[in-house]
């Protein structure tokens, strides 16, 4: 928050690797990503509540905070915005901020020049909102431009067909707090009535709604079901409106869908998307990390069991890539590498220990925060995870870091007498804003009960249960929830087998596929006919590679549609094996010198030959040096700058493996090369994968790593700067304490949750739960393997998954791979965290300190205090303080 108040300010995010401020229209274009930007100051508007939170003496801040807010954001932007999520981050955040503004001023000691300034604020943008439900349906467009509107000339929006369940179905908690806290009635009518039409459009036979829906024909337009991305709040808002509202129809339409969910997508501890006309098919075989939300909404449902199921299995993915990836696999494999610090799973953490007092998910917040700030933690802030697997950074930290991570990790560890008020008063909405459970009784002027609509009767008794009392849940039996968790403690590890499908249990052992995917050929046309059937399509790619798409909706029947998706897992695995000697993980290149000490990690291209790093923990370190001839092509002319350093040199002119022994013979340790294709970037290319010369290669024994050119560039401007810079090469990025493991190490640079007596045994630890070098990659990756030829010859590309929030409706059986985006980082500055935001102190303090006769002497807590360090270190400070002028 600090850093975002400095550095970013006013502005929609902060940038924390770059430091500063993400405005629309100033930084590249990130496609719909940049919807959720609206010019509003986002992450000013959606922190009110939490600087509340944080510590009990923040009312101040907060009192400050809100002053900003109304002073600086600017409703009457000519800009296009996400209605979604302008809804739920900034409208949520205005109503939240007045909420706790009125409870502070009628406490008397704060707020008391407070008249309702954010409620009107919430009001405006209200209106701004409406123009988008001028529809038939009353399904909103899913975006509106805040000046002109929808149908204005200049509106450049209103001409979307579609529109995600959540979108137009996350409406309702913030748009009746609005009426009820203004009196206008309009705002909770609109939310109403699209409620009413997703609820009427649903699969009458299965009662599951789709992802996407056409907001004038009401025509479901991607037909699978889940609970995660394009739905998940959908469900959360039916059953929180109840809550809030006190509507029984919310409660019985949840009921509903709740019952559909446990019969279809729940197949515990997994989650996974079906068919809503053919509810018993699954319609992937991998999960979104939306998803993590759902077990939180289970407790306020009162059905403890599967929540406890769903997040333990969640939590061994965790501990097995320190963080929830985008996407992962039925058998726990990374689909989606990114992480964007996504808080649904802190926020199904807090509930759980509410309803259970279970201290066992106190260590899981624990290791959530421990993991916040060995690997996200950067100078400014807290970055997003580009790829979980390598460490590698992204420029970005979305407000809803700010409004719910911190939030929930705080309630959890927070006891009764650290809180200002009564969190039981109060209902928290989709990004954590708060709003007073006083509102269902308050400008009460629309009907509780919509008799249009039929329920179905169900036959269970656990609908008893919702908002439950620990007490009846778990009488005498304080062991209840580790009992339902031991069963599941080893799920990701050893993986999860394959069950019997329904239709296997419906008929028996269930006819066999008619085609095995080990006897397939595409030039046989009976084969070709047979796929038809099964719904899959055979496509031929430019490139020559044959790739494979099953659309279930196409198959015959709904056995030809299971038959088809046996098929396509027989062929993902038999792909899987035939390549497994080519396929490689990305690697890791971290720049451990001064002044980054860690804290840049590029992800790296492997090669086909060489050492293999997955089996060399400690990775390759060394000095980096620029070879002559740069191509290295020839022999080399400066060997004595090479020699026991890692050598750079320009891709192109003669293959990988001429590179790596030229090198190698004059003393290198290691290779970095850089493409020299100028302006290439891992933003927008897939992995590249160094290939041999068709030759044996086993003479070639050091590391071979491919940097694009612009993630080359960062190293060669290094080394502009500094001259000597050292790197490590390793299969994936370490932490600071393994890399200056019996090194010095300056006292600035130790992270706050790491104790320095104990850095051996932290560092052992933490390497206990890091992925093993054998994990299988994904399924949907293979890092195409190239061999670079003379004059530019052609290379294989890759094909890249969709984005995560808005997922393929059928999986691919194909030599294709998922786009691992590595970020590439500004500057990295290493600075113990401040306590508080002060003016002019960015700076370290002078340190007065006597030097140590022996610098050279090795990491000793117990021997070398710390001022001797301090000293030992003094130029590294001094040039640290230098670093706000770096450029890099």
């Amino acid at each position: 928050f600090c850093s975002q108040q400095e550095h970013a300010y006013p502005a929609d995010e902060l940038m924390p690797l770059t430091c500063r401020g993400r405005v629309r229209g100033q930084e590249p274009s990130r496609g719909d990503v940049d919807d959720a930007l609206g010019k509003l100051v986002y992450t000013g508007t959606e922190h009110l509540l939490t600087v509340v939170f944080q510590v009990l003496n923040k009312t101040k801040e907060f009192e400050e905070a809100v002053k900003k807010v109304i002073k600086d954001v600017n409703l009457d932007n000519d800009i296009v915005v996400s209605v979604f999520e302008t809804n739920i981050r900034v409208l949520g955040g205005l109503l939240g901020g007045h909420s706790v503004a009125i409870m502070l001023k009628e406490k008397g000691e704060y707020m008391q020049w407070y008249n309702g300034e954010l409620l009107h604020m919430a009001k405006e943008l209200g209106y701004k909102l409406l123009p988008a439900f001028n529809t038939t349906s009353g399904l909103p467009y899913p975006r509106v431009n805040l000046k002109f509107g929808v149908r204005h000339p200049e509106a450049r929006t209103g001409t979307e067909t579609d529109t995600c369940t959540a979108c137009a179905g996350t409406l309702i908690l913030e748009f009746a707090a609005l009426s009820r806290f203004t009196g206008t009635s309009i705002f909770e009518e609109y939310a109403r009535k699209a409620l009413d039409f997703i609820w009427e459009k649903r699969q009458r036979s299965s009662n599951l709604v789709g992802v996407t829906i056409n907001i004038h024909t009401g025509d479901w337009v991607r037909k699978d079901s889940g609970v995660g991305a394009g739905i998940d709040s959908y469900y959360e808002y039916l059953l929180k409106a109840y809550v809030l509202l006190g509507d029984d129809s919310f409660l019985e339409r949840f009921n509903t869908h709740y019952d559909a969910i446990m019969r279809y997508i729940s197949q515990p501890p997994l989650l996974l998307d079906v068919h809503i006309h053919k509810p018993m098919l699954n319609a992937r075989t991998w999960m979104d990390s939306l998803l993590a939300f759902f077990p939180g909404l289970q407790v306020l449902k009162g059905d403890i069991r599967p929540a406890i199921e769903t997040h333990e299995m969640l939590y061994q993915v965790i501990k097995k890539h320190n963080f929830l990836p985008e996407a992962f696999t039925t058998d726990f494999r990374v689909h989606w590498a990114q992480h964007p610090l996504r808080p649904e799973f802190a926020e199904s953490t807090y509930f759980l220990y509410k309803a259970t007092g279970d201290p066992y998910y106190l260590e899981v917040g624990k290791t959530l925060i421990e993991n916040l700030n060995k690997y996200a933690r950067v100078p400014c802030g807290f970055a997003a995870m580009k790829d979980v697997r390598t460490g590698s950074h992204e420029d970005r930290m979305d407000s809803f870091f700010l409004a719910e991570m911190f939030k929930y990790l705080y309630l959890l560890f927070a006891d009764k007498e650290d809180m200002i008020f009564d969190i039981e008063d109060y209902i928290f909405t989709t990004e954590a804003h708060l709003l007073p459970l006083w509102l269902s009784t308050t400008n009460q002027t629309i009907s509780k009960k919509n008799t249009s609509t039929e329920y179905t009767e169900l036959d269970d008794s656990n609908f008893d249960w919702t908002c439950p009392n620990t007490q009846i849940l778990f009488p005498n039996d304080p062991m209840f929830a580790q009992s339902i968790r031991e069963p599941l403690k080893n799920v990701v590890d050893k993986s999860c087998p394959r069950g019997i499908s329904r239709a296997e249990e419906s008929l028996g052992s269930g006819p066999k596929p008619p085609l095995r995917a080990r006897d397939f050929m595409a030039s046989n046309p009976e084969h070709l006919e047979i796929l038809k059937k099964m719904g899959v399509s055979l496509i031929h790619l430019k490139d020559g590679r044959v790739q494979l798409v099953q659309h279930a909706v196409q198959a015959a029947s709904s056995l030809d549609a299971e038959d088809g998706l046996r098929f396509m897992q027989e062929m993902i695995e038999l792909s899987s094996q035939q390549q497994k000697e080519q396929q490689l993980p990305p690697r890791a290149v971290q720049i451990v010198s001064h002044p980054f000490f860690g804290r840049v990690v590029l992800t790296a291209g492997p090669a086909q030959f060489g050492m293999d790093l997955s089996k060399h923990k400690a990775g390759t370190r060394g000095f980096v040096a620029t070879i002559k001839p740069y191509n290295g092509c020839s022999e080399i002319t400066n060997p004595e700058a090479v020699k026991e350093k890692i050598a750079l040199m320009q891709r192109g002119q003669c293959m990988f493996a001429e590179k790596a022994r030229n090198i190698q013979k004059a003393g290198a340790i290691g290779g970095i090369v850089i493409d020299d294709n100028e302006g290439s970037s891992s933003d927008t290319a897939p992995l590249f994968q160094m290939a041999g010369d068709g030759k044996n290669t086993d003479d070639i024994t050091i590391p071979m790593l491919f940097l694009f050119n612009k993630e080359g560039n960062i190293i060669l401007d290094a080394i502009r700067e500094y001259e000597a810079v050292e790197v490590l090469l390793s299969d994936k990025a370490k932490d600071r304490a393994t890399i200056f493991k019996g090194k010095m190490i300056p006292n600035y640079i130790i992270d706050s949750n790491l104790e320095i007596e104990n850095m051996d045994q932290k560092s052992s630890e933490n390497d206990s739960h890091k992925p093993t070098s054998e994990e299988a990659p994904s399924e949907s990756q293979d890092a195409g393997a190239v061999s670079e030829e003379p004059e530019g010859a052609g290379e294989s590309s890759a094909v890249g998954d969709p984005d995560p929030l808005s997922p393929a409706s059928a999986d691919s059986a194909s030599v294709s791979m998922a786009d691992l985006d590595p970020h590439v980082p500004g500057a990295a500055e290493a600075s113990a965290p401040e306590p508080a935001c002060t003016p002019g102190d960015s700076q370290p303090q002078e340190q007065n300190t006597q030097t140590e006769a022996n610098a050279k002497a090795h990491w000793d807590s117990t021997v070398q205090p710390m001022e001797s360090i301090l000293a030992d270190w003094n130029e590294d400070i001094e040039a640290f303080e230098m670093m706000e002028k770096d450029e890099l």
